[in-house]
């Protein structure tokens, strides 16, 4: 656990860093919507795709940690329609249920990414890196058919739908990533040089952004749809995964993975795009801030239990 702890530490350390700069240094959304968009359109895209380019693929075992977390994206997703007749019962409209689904399916990459690397090194890396190639493309299409289905003021067509997932900077990384590793395409070193310092930033300005997009006000009477997303996220989520993992025959660092990428608090950009097609942002805005205060204990827990 203390080993869990101390890797665990850095990332809340920057998450908690980014809060205090969004709140002094840095006040102004637009300094941090600048960062974000470097982020997700630059930085991050590279760190994935030199992950994976450089990743022993042959030594890990992708099959089972990608199965077990495409099932278990699945699983919850399948878990949280099924309920949504109980949750209309409680009081819970359309646009709260599609908010709860995201905050129970999404997951927040640029912590995953984190703790794999401060826990496992490369191959903590590479690992993290598949296992947002089966997640990524299933949970950004679920979500997007569900706020159309039960949110959006407008029907969108299945081609909105399809562009959405197209357009996802992340999916293209990691198969550009996996397409240069299979096919073991030589890369100039001036290309490693320049991939290597642009990823060596992007964690840390991931979780500085994470942080400074958190939203601290009503934690003090956090409602039930709130409620609903962080359990079903840091309880239901881990436990569908490692489950699967264990049934996959995972064990020791490939499940720790596992735990990692699933136990992790709810993808920030889900915010953006409830705002975009009719959720309840405000909730999802709860949710995210939530679970990231409580993944500091659950995840811990999760982690040293699959290890």
């Amino acid at each position: 656990m203390a080993v869990v702890i101390a890797a665990l530490l850095p990332v809340f350390v920057l998450i908690v860093l980014g809060i205090v700069l969004k709140h002094s240094l840095m006040q102004l959304d637009t300094q941090w919507h600048g960062l974000e968009r470097l982020t997700y359109f630059v930085l991050f895209p590279m760190l994935l795709i030199q992950t994976l380019v450089r990743a022993d693929l042959s030594k890990v075992p992708v099959a089972g940690v990608g199965g077990a977390l495409l099932l278990s994206a699945l699983a919850m997703s399948l878990l949280c329609l099924a309920l949504r007749p109980a949750l209309s019962r409680l009081g819970i409209d359309g646009p709260a249920f599609t908010s709860i689904f995201q905050g129970a399916t999404r997951w927040q990459t640029f912590v995953a990414l984190s703790v794999a690397a401060n826990m496992f090194g490369d191959v903590g890396l590479a690992l993290a890196s598949v296992a947002m190639v089966a997640i990524i493309p299933l949970v950004n299409v679920l979500s997007v058919v569900v706020l159309a289905r039960y949110a959006a003021p407008e029907k969108q067509s299945a081609g909105t739908i399809v562009m959405t997932v197209v357009r996802n900077p992340l999916i293209w990384a990691c198969a550009i990533g996996l397409a240069v590793n299979l096919m073991h395409l030589p890369l100039p070193k001036i290309w490693h040089d320049v991939a290597d310092a642009l990823s060596r930033s992007s964690l840390a300005i991931g979780l500085l952004v994470t942080g400074a997009g958190l939203h601290l006000q009503g934690l003090l009477r956090p409602s039930l749809g709130a409620a609903f997303g962080v359990v079903f996220k840091l309880v239901l989520m881990p436990a569908l995964a490692m489950g699967l993992g264990v049934w996959f025959g995972l064990s020791g660092n490939s499940l720790a993975i596992v735990a990692i990428c699933s136990a992790v608090p709810t993808s920030s950009s889900a915010y953006v795009l409830a705002r975009q097609m009719g959720g309840d942002a405000p909730l999802l805005a709860q949710i995210i801030t939530l679970q990231t205060i409580f993944a500091a204990v659950t995840m811990p827990v999760a982690i040293a239990l699959a290890a």
